[in-house]
């Protein structure tokens, strides 16, 4: 089924695959920066910040040349930060020692993992390596009914499958699965079918059970967290935090005062919430307006809070009072 299901998916891709930056004037290291900005995060929200990012650092010799403090702030809003602490640790390697020109390689790069390693090794050097996630998964349990469950074991299988049928047109065929699976053969429940090249051997379809794959399990609950955000303002300086290990780590944020009153005039309050993978932060945000600059804090401008200091979009909400 899986052979039979190659050139329809590349014909369909040939016809159909979206215009996207990173899929023009494409060499190994603009791939490997592509696939970090895309991991858990929407293409959509991608699409802008990969040709932003690329025009601040086009190489990674420039990449490897920057400060942390540069590229986080350059990152700023993408989330999951530890990716962009992995893209410049891989920087400084490819600035190193050259690209990587095998899978095995370029998974030893901090940050790739199999499905990251495969993506590249098949889009930008051409190699037979098959990327497996979970929107191809997902396409694949249909394509075949396979009950399958999101498990490092059945990508396993999958990519063993998929290594037997892999065509010469590797990059195509490897972003074909992606489109499919990001425009045409939708998670819970909302597969356009009719669009769909395989529709005529998908065996979910015949079955008219493409709801029923792959299995689902249940989603782990999030941790809540009440936080209190003080953005406490002097002049024309509002005082920052670096936080420490843990989530993240290395950012800049508005101290959290545990609700300690503070001396000064308290100008605005709001309410915000921020969705984390595990964990969901409520947080009460104060604008404390003080007559002097106080505590082991950073204090800068919003000139400076906009040009230097990456703070991540859990505080979005209170970005309005920084003027």
């Amino acid at each position: 089924m899986l052979k039979a299901a190659v050139p329809l998916l590349l014909e369909w891709y040939r016809i159909h695959k979206r215009d996207l930056p990173w899929r023009k004037d494409r060499t190994p290291y603009t791939a490997f920066v592509a696939e970090l900005m895309l991991q858990q995060t929407r293409v959509e929200a991608v699409k802008e910040r990969y040709v932003r990012f690329l025009a601040r650092f086009p190489s990674a010799e420039a990449l490897a040349a920057a400060s942390e403090d540069e590229v986080l702030k350059e990152w700023e809003g993408l989330g999951y930060y530890s990716r962009a602490r992995n893209l410049h640790a891989a920087a400084k390697i490819i600035a190193r020692e050259g690209f990587p020109h095998t899978f095995e390689g370029v998974r030893a790069l901090p940050g790739a993992g199999d499905y990251t390693a495969g993506a590249v090794s098949s889009i930008a050097l051409g190699l037979p390596v098959p990327a497996v996630d979970g929107n191809v998964v997902r396409v694949l349990s249909r394509l075949t009914a396979d009950e399958a469950v999101q498990t490092p074991q059945k990508r396993g299988e999958y990519a063993e499958a998929l290594s037997l049928v892999f065509p010469p047109e590797t990059a195509d065929f490897t972003e074909g699965l992606m489109e499919l699976g990001a425009i045409v053969c939708l998670p819970n429940g909302a597969p356009l079918c009719g669009e769909c090249p395989w529709r005529e051997i998908c065996r979910a379809h015949l079955l008219g059970k493409e709801e029923n794959f792959p299995v689902r399990t249940e989603k782990r609950e999030r941790r809540i967290e009440e936080r209190d955000v003080c953005v406490l303002k002097c002049g024309k300086k509002y005082a920052l935090n670096r936080r420490g290990k843990g989530l993240l780590r290395g950012l800049w944020e508005f101290p959290d005062l545990g609700g300690v009153p503070v001396a000064g005039k308290t100008l605005a309050v709001k309410r915000a919430k921020h969705v984390f993978t595990h964990v969901e932060w409520h947080m009460t945000g104060r604008l404390v307006e003080t007559e002097t600059e106080f505590g082991d804090f950073t204090w800068a401008t919003a000139e400076e809070i906009g040009k230097k200091y990456a703070l991540p979009s859990a505080f979005k909400a209170f970005m309005e009072w920084i003027v």
